[in-house]
Formats: structure tokens, sequence, C-alpha cells
């Protein structure tokens, strides 16, 4: 779920796919807003996103506001939802209450975490001036981590790694690109992929929240949009935690109900290279140090020279977020294509950005940039290189 800035609106703006949904849902609105004091009349779209839920604000009798989840159980299951929910909760994150919920046809009252995502609150001019948010940031994931137990979650396998792969061919390269591969490029893109998954397999396993990004953070009510916060606390053993902070400092964590059980690298990866924002690396190293310091300090890089070796740790994390952007380009064109969401699929030069800039830093990876240069008829490209392997 990712909450937008929110003005209201009379309630004729929520649109219905058809009568018997609207029909549905005043039903059930009705049987809860009287124990939630609800006040019907306030209803108003909040946010939507990439799946089929979508996201309405409802003010309460009390002067707050709820979020109502509009989540078809035909093409939605909420049960993953409620359940990370449960286990963020556990983990000392800030993340919305089930106050209510019809199972069988997917509609949910939650608690509002507020109006501006961590997005909303960014210095685009001035990367520095975002470290606190990002440290914040930082101690949600780390948290979030620390709570990991293997067989909880899904497992993030060599299958589902694969499976998100091919969106990239499938999506990206034949129905947007318009390409029928040749059985060259087909190879070669094979091989590729086998390189992403033997590598990104190879790291530590944790709870992976699968779309760690400021868009899916949320601002506290309290906290001011731009300017200092608090520092963070000495009395934890990484330096402060989501756990540690008071309500007020933590940030909200949404949108998390793909959530699995896989490589310690990939909620990283996902928050520093952002589906809508880029920052130059430099700062991307910088905040990526600073998660590395803090995990080596809470034992989560006991792992190969990832102790000792923040360069071997940067080499991981990139070939995570290969993996990522392979497979978001091919969903930002899915959802344009298929979905009629057009909005994703300008971002997708982003996406093919971050490509390149891993591709050009890893010799195993010179074949498929040559290739994917060709196709998008682009210049090699450069950035930093913790060893060209």
């Amino acid at each position: 779920m990712s909450t937008a800035k929110d003005t209201p609106q009379p309630a004729a703006s929520v649109v219905w796919p058809d009568s018997l949904r609207k029909s549905r849902f005043d039903t059930w609105l009705a049987s809860v807003q009287d124990a939630q004091g609800l006040l019907a009349h306030t209803l108003r779209p909040a946010s939507a996103d990439a799946s089929f839920r979508r996201y309405l604000r409802i003010d309460t009798l009390s002067g707050a506001s709820c979020i109502v989840m509009d989540a078809p159980p035909e093409r939605e299951n909420c049960q993953p939802y409620v359940h990370v929910a449960g286990l963020m909760r556990e983990a000392g994150l800030q993340v919305p209450e089930v106050l209510a919920w019809d199972e069988a046809q997917g509609f949910m009252l939650l608690s509002d975490l507020g109006h501006h995502t961590m997005l909303d609150a960014m210095d685009t001019t001035n990367a520095q001036a975002n470290l606190e948010r990002y440290q914040q940031a930082l101690d949600a994931l780390l948290a979030w981590q620390l709570a990991s137990r293997p067989g909880v979650l899904p497992a993030y396998d060599e299958a589902l790694l694969r499976r998100e792969l091919q969106l990239f061919p499938d999506w990206y390269l034949q129905q947007h690109k318009g390409l029928t591969l040749s059985d060259a490029q087909a190879n070669l893109l094979k091989n590729t992929f086998d390189t992403v998954v033997k590598h990104n397999l190879a790291a530590p396993l944790v709870y992976v929240h699968r779309d760690f990004m400021p868009r899916n953070l949320m601002v506290p009510h309290a906290a001011p949009l731009h300017g200092s916060l608090p520092a963070e606390g000495a009395d934890s053993p990484w330096g402060g935690s989501a756990a540690n902070r008071s309500a007020a400092q933590q940030l909200g964590v949404l949108d998390f109900q793909d959530a699995v059980y896989g490589p310690i690298t990939y909620d990283i990866a996902s928050l520093m290279r952002d589906a809508f924002l880029s920052w130059d690396e430099d700062f991307v190293i910088d905040v990526t140090v600073r998660y590395w310091e803090k995990a080596r300090k809470a034992g989560l890089m006991d792992f190969e020279d990832w102790h000792s070796d923040f360069g071997a740790f940067y080499r991981s994390v990139e070939w995570m977020g290969l993996q990522r952007h392979l497979k978001v380009a091919g969903i930002f064109a899915r959802l344009t294509l298929r979905d009629g969401k057009p909005k994703y699929l300008a971002d997708a030069p982003r996406f093919i950005g971050y490509i390149r800039g891993t591709a050009h830093r890893y010799r195993a990876l010179g074949p498929f940039l040559k290739m994917l240069d060709e196709i998008e008829g682009l210049q090699a490209a450069s950035g930093y290189a913790f060893g060209r392997v």
C-alpha cells in the first residue's frame, strides 16, 4: 500500500466497478461504522497501487481517520497481509492495525499511518538532507531482519527468482519493445539469468519486505517533512532500532503483503535503488555502508568475508539489485500493456539505467550489457566498481 497526499473529496468521487460491489461495500460499512465511529459521508480515495487493491480514507467521530482496503477476493488474497502485519508488529515496526475485516468480500478497515510518505518528505535537491530519514528506514529494516525465522514466510527460492526474471524478456523485451529474441540472444539471456540466480541464492536468508522503498514508508504524524530528526539511540547493539524509537519517531511500513524469506541483500538494494527516485552513487554507497556497519554489530554480516569487507557485501547487493531491476522493468511494462496503468512504464528508463550501471561493472555481464545497449540504442554506462569481477 502506498498512501499519497490526500485532500478530502465528496463520497461521490469513489467510483465502483459495478453496482453489486458498491452494494456489498455499503452493507459492510454500515455494519462497522457505529462500532468504529466512522463518518460514512467522508469516504474518499486515498491511493491505489500496482495490484488490484485500492485504498480509501474515512474520517471518524474522534477527528482521526481510518483507511479502507478494497481488495476484490477473486483478485487479491488478504491473508498474507494480515499475517505479515502481525510479524512486523511483533518485530516492533509501525504497521496499520486491522480494525475490521470481511475476508469473504475483501473489505478491511485499517488504522491510518498518515498522509505523507517518506518519498513525499524528500528533499530531492540535496541527498544529505535526507540522511536521517534513511537512518530511520535502516532502523526499521534491521528490526525486521533480526526477527527472522525460517519456515514462517514463503521462500524466495530459485523458482520464484526465475519467474520474476522471466518478466523482463516476456513483457519488457517482447511486449514493450516488440523484440523477438534470436536463439543467440535467448541463450545469452539464459546464461545471464543463471549467473544472477547463482549469486543471489548464495546470500544469507532473512525476512524480505520485497518493496522496501520510500514510497512505502510513512512519515510519523508529528514529524516535520524536512529538517533534523532525533538522534539514533545508543542503547541498541546497532545504534538505534524501530523497537527503541518512540512511535512519534518511527517510520510506518506499508505494502508488505508479498514478504518472503530470502536474500538479506534484497531490501537494502530496493531502498537505495528506488523505483521513483535516483541518487548519485556516492550517497547510495554512504547509506549502504551505514546499513552494513549496523548489520555487522547486529550479527547479520557473519557470512564469508562480509564482516570485514564492505566491497564483498556491496557486490552481492548489486547482483540482487540487478534481479529486482530486471523484474520491475518487466512488471512496469505489464502494468501498462495488460492493466492499463501507463504511469509505471514512464519510470522504466530509471531501471534500465540501474541495470546498465551494474552490468558495466562485472565482466560476466559484459555480453548482456552489449545486447541491452543495442536494444536501447545507448552507449556503455559507467560508475563505481568494487573490483570488476
